[in-house]
Order: C-alpha cells, then structure tokens, then sequence
C-alpha cells in the first residue's frame, strides 16, 4: 500500500498511533457503557422519584398554599446551593450539551404520565428547573440545584484522554527511535563498508538482540578487512617475486640484441613489457589507498600533466578542459594513477584518437574527468562486469590484446574510496567515454 511509510520507524510509529488510539477509542465505549450510562440511569431515577414525591405533595396542599410553598421551597434551594435570589433564564434542550440532553430525557421519561415538563437551568452548579402542569393552584415550577456537576464530564474526559494518547504516544516513539537507532548505525556502516572504507566498531550495548547484530556486523567487517589484508599480502608477494625474473629477461634480450634477429628481439621485449604493465597492476590492486592524506586538486592542472606524460612517450592525448573547476580534495597519487590506467586501457584497448576531458555536474555538487576512445566500445549488459577484478567483457579485452583485468576495479575502487563513482558511457560517433566523478563536499 503506497500510503504506508516506508521505512521501519515510520510503520511501527504509525502501528503504535494506531493502537493507542483504537485502546483508548475502546476504553471510551466500555466507559460508557459500564459506568457513564448505568450511573446516569440509577442518577434519573433517583431525581424522577424525588420529583414525583414533590408532585403528590403539592397536590396534597390546598391550591393557596401552592405557590407559597413553593416559593419557599425554591429560596431554601438557592441558599443551600449559594446562588443568587433571583433566578436564570431557562435553556432551551438544543443549548444543553449531550450528556445533559441525555439526563434530562432520561428524566423526563420516567416522569411521563404526571404532566412534569423538565429543563435544564443555567445556573452555577447547574439547576433542574421542573414545570408542573395540572395542580389545582395553577402551573408551578421548582428547582433542584446541584444534581449534577457544572463541568461537563464528556469534555474532562476528552481532554484527559487526549494528555493521556499524547504521552503514550510521545513514550512509545521514543522507545522506537531507542530502537530504531542502532539499526540506523548499521545502515550508515553497511554504506561506509560499500564504499570501500572500513567503518568505525558499533557499539555492543542496548538489548540483546540489537548486541547481537552489532556484534555480528562487526565479526563480518573483522573478516572482510583480514581476507581483504591477506589477499593484498599474497599479490604483493607474488608481483614482488615476478620483478627479478623479468629483469633478468629484460637483460637477457638487451644482450641479445646485437646477434639475434630484430623482429624477435622487439617482440621479445614488447611481451616483457606487458608482463611489467601486468606485475605492477598487481602491485597497484594490493596497494591500500586510504593512508594517504586528501589534497585540495584542480583537475584541469591534473590532466593537464598526464597529457604532458603521454606526449613524452610519444602518444598523442587530446585534451577538452571545463573553464574555472573547483578544486576537489583527494588523494593524489590514487587518483593520478587512476588516469594512467585509463590512458593506458584507451591506448590499449581502443583506438585512437584518445581524449582527456573535466567537467562539473552542478545539480549532483560533483566535478568529473573522463577518457575517450574511438574503439568498438562496451556492451550495457558487460558494464559492472568489467568493473569486477580479473574480469574482462566477454572473457577478452576489446582489442583482443592480453591483460589482467584489474584496471578498472582498481579504478572502481579508488573512485568509491573518494565518495564518486566510475561510469562507462558510450561515446558519440562511437566508441568509449569511462567517466571518474568526485564529490565536491
């Protein structure tokens, strides 16, 4: 149901609302039910017997005597009530209120038959002003003062149930929010884990339950961060190990140069290369991040001095700057090797011509760069699988050229770890755009 809350707060808050309304709806009908109506009830017939009683004896008194009576009997009422001499209009049954319509009808049902017509004066305590029709002295009227309270009891009982909703209400949502406030911690470490940074310990306090998923969380990111240590320690390892037979290869077909053939020879040393290229991909996937310290960066002076780089190796590198890009705080040397694996994938992988491009996305508050290629691109349904480490589109690179699929996980990696995102996006024409944004804030 789409008017229900979506999160868990809001839909046990709005359960307890619920509950307590309904409690104290249900409260009111057996109120009235087993106390307001009977006690009404045995209150009308105790008046209607007084009243009857009052009646058989005015019409037991000489028809002079009658107004005498009461007169006298009305001004006795009046000083035991404390009220004034003179007397108060009389109300009309519509100006009653509900519970005083009730008890006066309940009054005048049982006083059917003996010509008594009952209303309801408005007086301090509140007077039952009773009209007797048919006596011999003419029609009287006599007041009972005080039979019932002057406060209405139907809004004393409102309001008192409304105080009582409003601090069960306020009670029981903050012992949800106490509730629901360490969950809300998991979610926010959950996220901090998500984005590749290890998340503070949670607190292992409040009930057991709630301990016990704290407790759990924090075994879980224990363990993720020692495979996540021993993983790296084993790739560093083994690139470190790989360095000194490539070395020595690289001598070996230094020396050979002269008395072998130079076709041999070239493609002896390309292939030595690309082993490099793949050891220090390794090296840079074991590599954590999060110890070095973040730096204001304009990224324009930073593409910028990867296009002087690329040109002292011969490449050619177009570059498309945005015009006064705020500064960003990250870390340098991640997000500097961020672009040199890029660079290289677009050389690699792609086709020429190869582009470096910044801009800003202001609605998203977030300043982005990106590379641009001309090869035959990547297919929507292979973008997060190459983001994967060891995992390239279709098992082979685009090109066809060898590779050890960890460039843009280390580049995924490294952009989570500043809050950002990297983005795979089709280039107009053809071809690739791999997109790194950052968060300004």
């Amino acid at each position: 149901m789409s008017w229900l809350p979506r999160s868990l707060f809001g839909r046990n808050a709005l359960l307890i609302v619920l509950l307590i309304v309904l409690s104290q709806l249900g409260s009111a009908l057996l109120l009235e039910h087993l106390v307001v109506r009977p006690r009404l009830a045995q209150l009308a017939e105790s008046v209607a017997r007084s009243i009857a009683s009052i009646h058989h004896g005015l019409e037991a008194l000489p028809p002079a005597q009658q107004q005498a009576y009461v007169q006298a009997f009305n001004e006795q009422a009046r000083q035991r009530a404390g009220q004034a001499p003179a007397a108060a209009p009389v109300l009309m049954q519509t100006e009653l209120t509900a519970f005083q319509r009730g008890f006066v009808d309940a009054v005048s049902q049982r006083l059917a038959g003996q010509d008594v017509e009952v209303s309801w004066r408005h007086e301090d305590g509140g007077s039952l002003a009773l009209r007797m029709k048919k006596l011999a002295g003419g029609e009287q009227t006599v007041l009972l003062p005080g039979v019932l309270p002057e406060r209405d009891f139907a809004g004393t009982w409102l309001m008192m149930t409304l105080c009582v909703v409003l601090l069960a209400i306020a009670g029981a949502l903050w012992f949800q929010w106490r509730l629901n406030r360490p969950l809300v911690r998991v979610v926010g470490a959950a996220r901090t884990l998500a984005a590749g940074q290890p998340p503070a310990p949670l607190p292992e306090d409040g009930p057991t339950e709630i301990a016990t998923v704290s407790h759990s969380f924090n075994q879980l990111v224990a363990s993720l961060d020692r495979t996540e240590r021993e993983r790296a320690l084993l790739l560093a390892g083994i690139s470190h190990d790989l360095r000194t037979p490539l070395t020595k290869l690289r001598l070996g077909v230094e020396i050979l140069g002269g008395s072998s053939e130079p076709e041999l020879t070239a493609s002896m040393a390309r292939s030595i290369e690309e082993l490099d290229a793949i050891v220090q991909q390794f090296v840079d996937f074991a590599r954590g991040e999060t110890d070095e310290p973040r730096v204001p960066m304009d990224l324009n002076a930073l593409a910028a001095q990867v296009q002087a780089a690329n040109i002292d190796h011969g490449r050619t590198l177009a570059l498309e700057t945005a015009p006064s890009l705020p500064p960003v705080k990250v870390r340098a040397q991640a997000l500097r090797r961020v672009l040199d694996n890029l660079v290289e994938n677009a050389f690699r992988h792609g086709k020429p011509p190869v582009g470096l491009r910044t801009g800003q996305d202001r609605e998203q508050a977030m300043v982005w760069i990106e590379v641009t290629d001309r090869g035959q691109g990547v297919a929507p349904d292979q973008v997060e699988v190459l983001k994967q480490p060891f995992r390239r589109a279709g098992g082979e690179s685009r090109s066809g050229v060898s590779g050890s699929g960890l460039g843009l996980a280390i580049v995924d990696r490294i952009a989570r770890g500043h809050g950002g995102r990297l983005d795979l996006l089709p280039h107009e024409g053809g071809g690739l755009r791999v997109r790194v944004s950052l968060p300004l804030a």
